[in-house]
């Protein structure tokens, strides 16, 4: 096991620090998708309101956010810790270098997609929004950081960098493809919902969380250590889980809804 474990990852860096990190970022962002399929929703999107009908009672007003304040929010730290590491670590190996460009791109294309490409409809509850900005935040810092820890390491076996560049840049693209797909759904000043069409649309509903998913295998299997891993599991348990929630939702919002289109894995799930 350790044999192949070798082959393909660093060996873990002596850091207690991504040793944590690597365990919250799984269990966290895991149970955060378990509970989307529960239909404990984290409140952004669709789902932004999703509690004001509860009939439990309130000990705190929730505080909301316009969708592009809140979508700002989520973003800007994580592209702003993957710019200020250029300055900070600026003399290292090739894959470093790859692993943080990979992240920088990533979440600028997402600040450029709130500020021009997206439109709105709903708003942002302020306890989501801190929760998924600190968990990018915290994902792009901490793999950095691993990275630069593993300067100087022995590469594994089996080299995965061209791989995961041509992975990351199908992400990317994919991603930002059918985003702009949803952008094109509404008229200016138009509020409502529609039934997306176009792209991968016919045979799943949440097809840019694929190419989402697909971006952080990308950066994994650049860096091919153990945290992006860890990482990139948890994401994408918890887009399962928030593409099955979605699903759902449209299906009880669209009586036509085709029952052909999946949530997120064409032809599977």
């Amino acid at each position: 096991m350790m044999t192949l474990f070798g082959k393909f990852l660093f060996p873990p860096p002596p850091s207690l620090f991504i040793t944590a990190m690597s365990v919250i970022s799984f269990v966290s962002i895991s149970k955060i998708g378990l509970s989307e399929i529960k239909g404990n929703h984290l409140q952004y999107s669709k789902f932004w309101n999703v509690n004001n009908n509860s009939k439990k009672p309130k000990v705190v007003k929730e505080i909301k956010l316009s969708s592009k304040t809140g979508m700002l929010i989520l973003y800007t730290p994580a592209f702003l810790a993957g710019a200020i590491s250029f300055w900070l670590f600026p003399n290292h190996d090739l894959r470093f270098l790859l692993v943080k460009s990979a992240l920088t791109l990533h979440f600028f294309k997402r600040v450029f997609e709130v500020l021009f490409v997206h439109r709105y409809s709903g708003m942002m509850v302020l306890d989501s929004t801190i929760l998924i900005s600190l968990s990018y935040f915290m994902s792009t810092v901490s793999m950095i950081y691993n990275q630069h820890l593993l300067q100087g390491t022995p590469n594994p076996q089996i080299d995965l960098k061209l791989v995961g560049i041509v992975v990351f840049f199908v992400g990317i693209v994919g991603n930002f493809y059918h985003h702009y797909i949803l952008s094109k759904l509404r008229e200016k000043n138009d509020k409502g919902y529609k039934m997306p069409t176009g792209g991968l649309f016919g045979l799943v509903i949440c097809p840019h969380y694929l190419f989402e998913i697909l971006v952080f295998v990308g950066i994994s299997l650049i860096s091919q250590s153990v945290y992006p891993v860890s990482f990139t599991i948890g994401t994408a348990i918890y887009l399962t889980g928030r593409s099955y929630a979605t699903r759902n939702w449209y299906l009880s919002k669209f009586p036509n809804f085709p029952k052909h289109v999946k949530a997120l894995i064409p032809f599977v799930f």
